[in-house]
């Protein structure tokens, strides 16, 4: 398929620009290629995206990002510095690429107003947040269920922009079911764990109640959540239990989420999270560099769909949610 569009695909600023923004995945043995990768998106990345048929992507810094800075102030210089960035090179590419922004949920204030800045001054279509944010102590884990951060809704409202949930591991103090076992970590599970739980929050805890017209994205087919939304809700009503939010949550998930391809190019998986959320609520993308967007438009064009589903997932669900011309 022909006119693909894509958005969870990662770049770096070049490495001298600022060592926080250095991925965990440093410590993986082939971090190197990632990291050359993720800093050639304006030329590698775009080469792949020619010959597999990917008209256009919204690029977004790659995780753990500026969730990590501990110090509210420098969070908000860095993203600011980070969306400059993202806004010059996209110049440069009319047409192929937009941005999604990095904003400093260390000061859910200040997060709002970059957000705002990013979206009506540099043409950014939303925003991607990488998972909890960390805030002064290196042990902390801030949650967006918490009514702090209500001010980001309102901006995302306001701005009609969707918000992007991206993964990233687990604070280490709260990793020990993963210890001697450091192939779950990251993407092959704690990631889609971590961000399933994080949603699962933001749904039970009343933020969708507050805000109904907001709108949030998750990655990988929806993190396990398609397969799992039904007995979350079955078991908090059986044992008795309830939750902040007015609705089942599977309400909010259905109502308030979109799904992408990113990383998950298997046709049950698909399938499943098409009969939970509907096919006008998944997007494809690759989740570049760790993933090829190759072999995602491989299997994404030959997936047994109908092209009228499959135009919808590449391309024209993504036009709709964010305004694409």
């Amino acid at each position: 398929m022909q006119g693909k569009i894509a958005l969870e695909e990662h770049f770096s600023p070049p490495a001298d620009f600022d060592k926080r923004l250095v991925y965990f995945g440093s410590r993986l043995p082939n971090w190197p290629d990632f990291a050359r990768r993720q800093e050639a998106m304006w030329d590698v990345g775009l080469k792949e995206m020619d010959d597999n048929g990917v008209e256009h992507t919204i690029v977004s810094l790659g995780a753990p990002a500026v969730q990590q800075v501990l110090d509210p102030n420098d969070a908000l210089d860095l993203a600011r510095r980070t969306n400059d960035f993202l806004a010059e090179k996209c110049a440069k590419h009319k047409g192929r690429f937009s941005g999604f922004a990095a904003i400093p949920m260390q000061d859910p204030q200040a997060a709002a107003r970059e957000l705002e800045r990013a979206v009506k001054d540099l043409g950014f279509k939303g925003c991607m947040v990488n998972g909890f944010t960390q805030l002064k102590d290196p042990d902390s884990a801030l949650y967006y269920d918490l009514p702090q951060f209500d001010p980001v809704w309102e901006a995302h409202v306001k701005l009609d922009v969707p918000f992007y949930l991206h993964p990233r591991n687990p604070i280490a103090t709260q990793m020990r079911s993963y210890e001697g076992h450091p192939y779950l970590y990251g993407s092959a599970w704690a990631f889609g764990v971590e961000t399933a739980t994080h949603s699962l929050r933001m749904m039970g805890g009343g933020v969708f109640d507050r805000f109904p017209k907001l709108q949030v994205i998750i990655g990988h087919l929806g993190e396990s959540l398609p397969g799992s939304i039904w007995r979350v809700d079955h078991r908090i009503k059986k044992g008795g239990d309830s939750t902040p939010a007015k609705k089942p949550l599977a309400h909010y998930f259905r109502n308030n989420f979109h799904l992408t391809t990113s990383g998950n190019f298997h046709d049950s998986t698909m399938v499943q999270a098409i009969a939970e959320i509907g096919v006008d609520r998944i997007m494809f993308s690759a989740d570049y560099p760790f993933e090829d967007f190759g072999q995602a438009a491989e299997w994404f064009d030959k997936a047994p769909l109908s092209e009228a589903d499959r135009l919808k997932i590449g391309r024209t669900n993504a036009q709709k949610l964010f305004k694409l011309k």
